[in-house]
């Protein structure tokens, strides 16, 4: 049967210090995590029990273990998970001072095995079968995976619902002026485009959110999602309907997971078939509730305790 989330892209191992408040230097205590921002999407989704995979590579080592294992305690298929020699599966360490700072650290030099994808390994059946596909902005820092991903993209044609989040991560980029073209050329093949205002920025030349999400649709999408971080999110679908979401209040843990919990409940909501004021209102929900646990996979959701919170927050209104 067709997955009803497939996701492509980074995977790893969060490290997460279990002491807030404190520099690396200072931590002495730490929580390991399956990380990987399409990983956990893949993850939310089916938290709320979505058919969920997502296409990887890890290295051959114990973190990789890891990395298919957990995978499989949270019931997302790990078949596409391939096994790269190039470097050991990445580990990403976190500080966390809230409300809103939480510096990252990636270990995933030279390259990390998720960027090692090639377009001759993917099953494009899946992909293209798949109700939800899922790409994000790092797949196309580095070759073979930015091939992969767009000729995963352009396979699948904008069957179903096609999702790239812009997901924009400079340190990965070698030149991040290219960033740009690579990003246009993905926008083509998508019908779904997520990011925050410094991802749109990069995407489209804009910042202010109606600008962004306008030049998002030009470039081809349906829906374009504009994050806003404390001023809520901003949905503009083709017919022009716009859809402003408030944010929901939250006493901040760790922000880190807030956007794959987005990701996944806003696929969960697409699925469901809602209106996008009701699929945006359900992610926002979704990633508040995750932006006040520590972890990011461990922290995802059920639907009940998102529609709580949604009650929670109608009734303060």
């Amino acid at each position: 049967m067709p997955f009803d989330v497939l996701t492509m892209g980074r995977v790893g191992v969060d490290v997460y210090p279990l002491q807030t408040g404190l520099g690396l230097a200072e931590v002495t205590s730490f929580g390991k995590y399956l990380g990987g921002s399409p990983t956990n999407v893949a993850v939310a989704a089916a938290r709320y029990g979505r058919s969920a995979a997502v296409i990887t590579k890890t290295g051959r080592d114990p973190f990789g273990d890891f990395v298919r294992t957990a995978l499989d305690g949270y019931g997302v298929d790990g078949r596409f998970v391939g096994t790269s020699d190039i470097a050991p599966t990445p580990v990403t360490f976190c500080e966390i001072f809230p409300p809103d700072d939480f510096p990252l650290y990636f270990y995933r030099l030279p390259k990390a095995p998720d960027l090692d994808i090639a377009a001759d390994e993917l099953d494009l059946d899946a992909v293209r079968e798949a109700s939800v596909f899922w790409v994000t902005g790092t797949g196309l820092s580095e070759e073979p995976s930015r091939s992969a991903t767009l000729a995963a993209l352009e396979h699948r044609a904008k069957a179903g619902t096609t999702v790239f989040d812009l997901d924009w991560r400079p340190m990965f980029w070698a030149d991040p002026d290219r960033a740009r073209s690579s990003y246009a050329e993905a926008l083509r093949h998508t019908t779904v485009a997520v990011g925050n205002l410094d991802e749109c920025e990069v995407a489209t030349g804009e910042r202010e959110p109606y600008a962004a999400a306008k030049a998002l649709l030009a470039a081809g999408v349906e829906l374009a999602v504009v994050k806003q971080g404390p001023r809520g999110v901003l949905a503009v679908d083709r017919d022009g309907t716009a859809a402003e979401i408030a944010p929901v209040p939250v006493d901040v843990v760790n922000g880190l997971g807030a956007g794959d919990a987005f990701g996944g409940a806003l696929c969960h909501g697409l699925l469901s078939g809602w209106d996008v004021h009701r699929a945006v209102s359900f992610a926002n929900a979704a990633g508040a509730l995750v932006a006040g646990r520590l972890s990011c996979s461990d922290a995802m959701p059920t639907q009940d305790e998102v529609e709580a919170r949604l009650r929670e927050v109608t009734r303060a209104v």
